[in-house]
């Protein structure tokens, strides 16, 4: 028992710690296999020794954290932290490269030895920013201009982040945003007029149906009663969110235009936008129950899985490991999920709980949005799988954020 309170007294939350490096250790084992082929592509063959070395790293850096680093400290370097990831983002517009995704694309910064991906850091910074500012409120907001200064500040680099362009990132900030603030205390009202004009977006596509949601919406401003200057922006919004949802659809590149369409139908182009799916939907489903075995994955074999190594890597699983092996895969970062709820919960520290719920936030999109593409359930936005795809820089911020949760437990929270 005493050995048990020595080791909870260093981690903070032990169940925590053994599932995320579990999960991240079987990510290294997957990359292994993704780069097993009989073809002659070299390129994938030793990730694995790269994204051992990240993991490395990682975990040096969150023990690091976990023991030295106390969360005042984060708190204060929430500014410095915020402005040096926005001065690294305008970097990479000017001198950063697209490492394969197109020349026209800015999305990583070539330092010699490593190769960053500033957009990973802006998130971290977004939610660190986010749970002081929001974790300092007296009172929640009540009214959408209350939270000008919270928008501002993840609208900048989410607008960053669509210039070079990564608009799958860019959706990350708007989740971080929503989740601080519903954890923060915002009312449900508020929120709700906060984000209509995206539903409006989405809707607009269909006369009908927005003339029907606007209706909608009248009745909801007419019972909730906010104030006037909310009335109008939440109305003005809306419309003018109507009115551009044509122009800017028909301003998305044609590969944007695309990837959305062949969500809806992968047939539509299935030698272009739509091969990614459709192998990715073969690989998964002739995995069956148990899957082909380790490393033995036909469509992985033959390098017909596109980037298998990285957005795809839920697809390697569910070909090698079947049916069981997505399975359990599932279930752990569902419990990995839980366990950050309950620190959130369990933390009376306002920044801390923010802290862990919007980290919670980022991982949860990323894992829902990278599963569901790969299944066919979600459009394709190229962002990985948190702890299983490669990728330096989103394992090293993934550990140093699952680092300050762990403070966050170590220093507030009750198992």
């Amino acid at each position: 028992m005493k050995v048990l309170a020595r080791i909870r007294g260093a981690l903070g939350d032990p169940w925590l710690a053994i599932l995320v490096l579990g999960l991240a250790l079987f990510g290294v084992a997957m990359i292994y296999s993704a780069g097993v082929l009989d073809t002659p592509r070299l390129a994938i063959r030793g990730l694995w020794q790269r994204q051992l070395l990240w993991l490395g790293i990682g975990s040096v850096m969150a023990v690091i954290i976990m023991w030295r680093v106390q969360l005042r400290w984060v708190e204060w370097a929430a500014w410095p932290f915020y402005i040096l990831t926005i001065g690294m983002l305008v970097a990479a517009l000017f001198i950063g490269t697209g490492y394969g995704t197109g020349q026209a694309t800015r999305r990583w910064l070539d330092l010699g030895p490593l190769l960053l991906q500033p957009a990973q850091f802006a998130n971290l910074a977004a939610v660190i920013l986010l749970a002081r500012i929001v974790g300092g409120w007296r009172a929640p907001p009540q009214s959408v201009f209350d939270l000008w200064l919270p928008i501002t500040l993840v609208v900048v680099p989410m607008a960053l982040v669509v210039v070079q362009p990564d608009l799958g990132t860019a959706l990350v900030f708007i989740v971080v945003l929503l989740a601080a603030l519903f954890w923060g205390g915002t009312p449900y009202g508020v929120l709700f007029m906060l984000v209509s004009p995206a539903i409006g977006l989405l809707l607009a596509f269909e006369p009908l149906i927005f003339s029907v949601y606007m209706f909608g919406l009248i009745g909801f401003l007419l019972l909730y009663r906010p104030a006037l200057r909310d009335t109008v922006f939440v109305l003005a919004t809306n419309l003018a969110a109507g009115t551009i949802a044509i122009p800017l659809w028909e301003s998305l590149a044609p590969y944007q235009r695309n990837r959305l369409l062949v969500f809806l139908d992968p047939a539509m182009d299935p030698q272009g936008a739509g091969y990614q799916l459709i192998q990715s939907q073969v690989a998964i489903g002739a995995g069956g129950l148990t899957g082909q075995g380790f490393t033995l994955g036909t469509q992985k074999r033959l390098d017909f899985l596109p980037e298998q190594h990285t957005d795809f890597i839920f697809s390697v699983i569910g070909e090698e490991l079947g049916f069981v092996g997505t399975t359990a895969v599932l279930l752990v970062l569902g419990a990995i999920f839980l366990r950050i709820t309950r620190i959130a919960e369990r933390t009376p520290d306002p920044f801390a709980g923010i802290l862990a719920f919007g980290i919670l936030a980022v991982w949860f999109t990323h894992s829902v949005v990278n599963i569901g593409m790969t299944v066919g359930v979600m459009p394709i936005t190229g962002i990985p799988l948190p702890f299983l795809s490669y990728g330096g820089s989103f394992l090293l911020v993934t550990m140093l954020a699952f680092a300050m949760v762990q403070r966050a437990a170590l220093e507030y929270g009750k198992r």
